[in-house]
């Protein structure tokens, strides 16, 4: 494997790594399908679709506890909602998965584990879905709970997957403290990729992808205001719906970490302050500057 110096992520690399342009039909942009949310934890959910179809996916499908699936509704219209069985605790029960699993069939990007709370009950939920998918898949928060003891988990998916973690949901995949990740965190997301076989784009002050083959990518942007609730949710709805318009699970977390960091400079200097919801509304127009050639950077 590759082990170079990562490359930095820049206006001039992402307009030499253009996005597929949107289709004019929103079956064009492909059906972003987020499934998550337990019954404490709707906001999540809410916060991945609505980014999802900000960045230019056609069509989002949510998935999520029965309990908050109507509200969800009602406060995101454009999406049609699914309602899943919840267990007692309000996390997502085994009980939904062929549910999710038909869903999954009609759709381009699946985005799991935003709002999931346990780590065991996701596990045991999701270990009932990822197996049986064959689309893009993104494992985000305790979405990644599936790959602890089983980082082979995701072979039947070729590389079209994308993983988003955290640097503690990074060393429970790796089985690893915390504090041996966070002072390597390049060489573990390396280590996840190289596993898994998927894309990694990591959290942490410095974001960086990593391709299964070694080529990587660094983005140092970003503002303190980003480690707020929510906002990785915000980061993983993006590369979705970038994966849904069509690029590929590099070319996605690349673009969105940019995005989604430069989104968070700009409400530092304009808004102090700024909640996750905010920055979904910004990440559009970051990616507008970028791929304008005559746009601001």
């Amino acid at each position: 494997m590759a082990a170079g110096s990562p490359t930095p992520i820049d206006t001039d690399l992402l307009r030499s790594w253009p996005l597929p342009r949107p289709g004019g039909d929103k079956s064009d942009r492909g059906t972003v399908l987020v499934v998550g949310g337990a019954r404490q934890t709707p906001g999540a959910v809410l916060l991945a679709a609505e980014t999802a179809l900000r960045v230019g996916a056609g069509k989002v499908q949510v998935a999520t506890a029965s309990e908050t699936a109507a509200a969800l509704a009602v406060a995101l219209p454009e999406a049609f909602v699914q309602a899943l069985p919840v267990l007692h605790n309000g996390e997502l029960a085994v009980a939904g998965a062929d549910r999710v699993v038909e869903l999954a069939e009609k759709a381009d990007v699946v985005l799991l584990g935003s709002g999931l709370g346990d780590p065991e009950c996701a596990d045991l939920f999701l270990t009932q879905v990822v197996p049986r998918l064959d689309s893009l898949v993104v494992l985000d928060a305790l979405g990644t709970a599936f790959l602890t003891g089983r980082l082979d988990g995701l072979g039947h998916l070729s590389g079209r997957a994308l993983l988003t973690p955290n640097l503690t949901e990074t060393a429970a995949m790796l089985e690893r403290s915390e504090e041996e990740v966070g002072n390597d965190q390049l060489g573990a997301a390396r280590a996840v990729a190289e596993a898994t076989g998927a894309a990694v784009l990591s959290g942490g002050e410095t974001s960086y992808v990593v391709e299964p083959h070694g080529d990587s990518w660094s983005c140092s942007a970003g503002a303190p205001g980003l480690a707020t609730a929510g906002s990785g949710d915000v980061k993983a709805g993006a590369v979705a719906g970038l994966l849904a318009r069509g690029a590929t699970p590099e070319q996605a977390a690349a673009w969105g970490a940019w995005a989604h960091a430069t989104a968070g400079e700009r409400l530092a200097r304009e808004r102090p302050g700024f909640l996750a919801r905010d920055v979904l509304r910004e990440i559009p127009l970051e990616l507008n500057r970028a791929e304008e050639p005559d746009g601001s950077s």
